[in-house]
C-alpha cells in the first residue's frame, strides 16, 4: 500500500514497530513494487521506526497490519492523533474500528477521533523481499464504514483523494461480519495441519488447501456469519457472492468458485502453524464474531469447532485473549441498541 500510494503521487511515511521490517527498504531507499500494479521502483518520504514522525501532519493513517496490533497502535497513537486525522483500519476484521476507537477515547478522554475500517485488504498480495512487494491481483472494490456511520460522508471524500476503489457500506457492523479472512484462513490451515507441517507449507493455500471437503467446513461457518448478520438486520453476502463482487469469478459452490479465481494462483500456505492465519484470524476474527452471535443470539458451532481447535494446537485461550464484547465496548447492548450504536 505504501509503494502504491506513493506512486500515485501522495508523500508517503512508513512506520513499523519492529525495525527488521523496514530497514531492507531504508537500506534500498525504495520499495520495489511487481506485480498486477506493474514493476517500479518507489521512494517514500521516510520509513522507520519513530511513530511520531510518520504520522506528524498527515492526512490519512492507513494501518496495514495483522489486527491483533491494533490495540497497541490504537495506544501509541492517543497523545499524537489530531481529531480531524482520518485513520483506517486495512482491513478491521472484526470490531476492529470499535476497538480502535474506544482504546483512543479511553486514553484521551474528550477526544472524538475519526476511525473507519475497511472490510479487507485491497489487493491479494504477500511481501516477496526485504525491499519486495508483489501484487497478485487487485479487488475490483472493497468496501469500508467511519464509527459512527453519520461519518461516512467524510471518510469517503478523504479517502477518495488517497485511494480509489472504496465503497461506503451502511456501517462497522457491515464491513466487520463481511470478514471473509474469517472464513478463508483459520480453518484451512488448521485442517492442512499435518501438511503444512510436513512440506513447511510447499503447496497453495487456496488452490490445493481448500479441497472440496475443506469448502464444506467452510461453507457452514459462512452460513453461521450470514445468520448473525441477518439477526441483526446487516447487509451481507455470501462468501460465494463476495468472491463474484470482487473478483468476477463464479461457482456452484465455494469449492468451485475458489477453483476459479486466478488472483488466488501462486499464494502458498503459511510455512508454520505459527501464522496470522491462526494467531490474527481467531482471536480478531472468529472469536469477536461468535461473540456477536451470542449477542444476537445465533448458535455458531463450526465457528466454535474451529477456535477450539487452535486453543487446543497452540496451548492458548483465543477466547480470553482475543476481541471481546467488551474490548468492543458493546458489552451489555442489545441488538436493537447495537445497531443504533454504530450509526
Amino acid at each position: 500500500m505504501a509503494a502504491h500510494l506513493a506512486g500515485l503521487g501522495h508523500r508517503v511515511r512508513l512506520y513499523d514497530k519492529f525495525l527488521p521490517a523496514v530497514e531492507g527498504i531504508i537500506r534500498e531507499g525504495c520499495i520495489h513494487l511487481k506485480g498486477a500494479l506493474g514493476d517500479s521502483r518507489v521512494a517514500l518520504d521516510y520509513a522507520g521506526v519513530e511513530l511520531g514522525k510518520a504520522v506528524s501532519g498527515a492526512e490519512v493513517l492507513m494501518v496495514v497490519t495483522p489486527a491483533f496490533a491494533h490495540r497497541d497502535i490504537a495506544e501509541g497513537l492517543a497523545p499524537l492523533l489530531p481529531d480531524e486525522t482520518l485513520t483506517v483500519l486495512h482491513p478491521g476484521r472484526t470490531g476492529g474500528a470499535l476497538e480502535f476507537f474506544r482504546t483512543l477515547t479511553s486514553h484521551s478522554p474528550g477526544k472524538r477521533p475519526f476511525v473507519a475500517e475497511a472490510q479487507t485488504l485491497l489487493y491479494a498480495c504477500r511481501r516477496t523481499g526485504p525491499a519486495e512487494a508483489t501484487v497478485y491481483g487487485v479487488k475490483n472494490r472493497v468496501s469500508f464504514a467511519a464509527f459512527p456511520a453519520s461519518r461516512n460522508g467524510e471518510a469517503a471524500k478523504v479517502l477518495g483523494r488517497a485511494l480509489p476503489g472504496f465503497s461506503s457500506a451502511s456501517s462497522v457492523l457491515e464491513t466487520s461480519l463481511l470478514n471473509i479472512g474469517a472464513v478463508f484462513h483459520p480453518a484451512p490451515t488448521l485442517l492442512n495441519a499435518a501438511r503444512i507441517e510436513d512440506t513447511r507449507g510447499a503447496f497453495e493455500h487456496y488452490k490445493q488447501g481448500i479441497s472440496p471437503a475443506v469448502a464444506r467446513v467452510l461453507e457452514r461457518i459462512d452460513r453461521e456469519r450470514v445468520a448473525i448478520a441477518e439477526a441483526l438486520g446487516v447487509p451481507t453476502r455470501t462468501t460465494v457472492e463476495w468472491l463474484e463482487d470482487v473478483y468476477g469469478v463464479k461457482g456452484r459452490n465455494l469449492y468451485e468458485a475458489v477453483q476459479a479465481n486466478p488472483v488466488y494462483s501462486g499464494i502458498m500456505a503459511p510455512p508454520s502453524l505459527d501464522a496470522r492465519y491462526i494467531t490474527e484470524d481467531v482471536p480478531m476474527s472468529l472469536v469477536p464474531l461468535s461473540e456477536l452471535g451470542r449477542l444476537a443470539g445465533v448458535f455458531t458451532p463450526g465457528m466454535d469447532a474451529v477456535i477450539e481447535l487452535a486453543d487446543i494446537v497452540h496451548g492458548r485461550n483465543y477466547r480470553r485473549e482475543g476481541r471481546s464484547l467488551e474490548r468492543m465496548g458493546i458489552q451489555g447492548l442489545s441488538p436493537g441498541e447495537l445497531v443504533k450504536f454504530v450509526l
